[in-house]
């Protein structure tokens, strides 16, 4: 069920029965030559809806302005400050959590997303009197969708336009042909550095990785690994969300 396509009285009922909802959360950034610009948002909506129709559950609207502040020098890409992030998943949280939706769970896409939903989460259970949990999953940590997208793609899974992701956009939306060659290899130095997308400045970030791609072989990807990557994530969202509404 979509919260923007059900009608107050529907909510209130819903509320009656349960008080979970899942909160996607993407981006709005370039993906590399090939990668979708809304691929973490269409990644994180997708799983977050086949959860809620697996569960019955609401989804709400997809939040897709999010940091992406080392994308600036592609065209397309929409960044905001991760203060700007912040504050809007409190008041996100916060308006949810004050109509009995106690137990929130995001379903992310997005690396820079991270620690600015950990830093909104924390202050929204500070500042709140009534109780609150929120859980914060990203789709590609579920162990089995983990293991899936290294048994396809090994290293060449990479950081930034990977073909994990692009595989479900592809499934999803279109393929975009091109970005055959593989793209710069990159170091365990590098993945360790940059990890959570610290990618630095947008000029040096293009000149480092012309293409887009951060060592990820996106055109390893297909529709049909991107429905079975999808599919595992939805499963295992499904039996997360549900111990989730289960827990005391």
């Amino acid at each position: 069920m979509k919260l923007a396509e059900m009608t107050w009285p529907e909510v209130e009922t819903y509320l009656e029965a349960s008080p979970g909802i899942l909160l996607p959360t993407g981006s709005t950034e370039q993906h590399g030559p090939i990668g979708l610009i809304g691929t973490d948002a269409i990644c994180a909506q997708a799983v977050a809806e086949g959860v809620g129709e697996t569960m019955n559950a609401i989804v709400a609207p997809t939040l897709a302005l999010t940091p992406a502040p080392f994308n600036l020098a592609f065209p397309g890409t929409i960044s905001v400050s991760p203060q700007t992030f912040t504050a809007l998943v409190q008041d996100v949280l916060t308006s949810l959590a004050q109509q009995g939706f106690t137990r929130i769970y995001i379903v992310n896409g997005h690396g820079a997303n991270i620690a600015p939903l950990r830093t909104a989460i924390e202050k929204v259970s500070q500042l709140l009197d009534a109780p609150l949990e929120v859980r914060l999953r990203s789709w590609w940590d579920y162990p089995q969708t983990d293991a899936l997208r290294k048994r396809l793609y090994g290293d060449w899974e990479g950081m930034h336009g990977t073909p994990s992701e692009v595989a479900i956009t592809q499934a999803l939306v279109r393929s975009v042909t091109g970005a055959e060659d593989p793209p710069e290899k990159l170091s365990a130095e590098y993945i360790r550095d940059h990890a959570g997308d610290r990618h630095g400045e947008p000029a040096e970030h293009r000149r480092r990785f012309p293409d887009g791609r951060v060592g990820s072989h996106s055109a390893l990807a297909s529709p049909e690994q991107g429905a079975a990557l999808l599919e595992s994530a939805v499963r295992e969202a499904a039996a997360d969300y549900r111990v989730f509404l289960e827990e005391t």
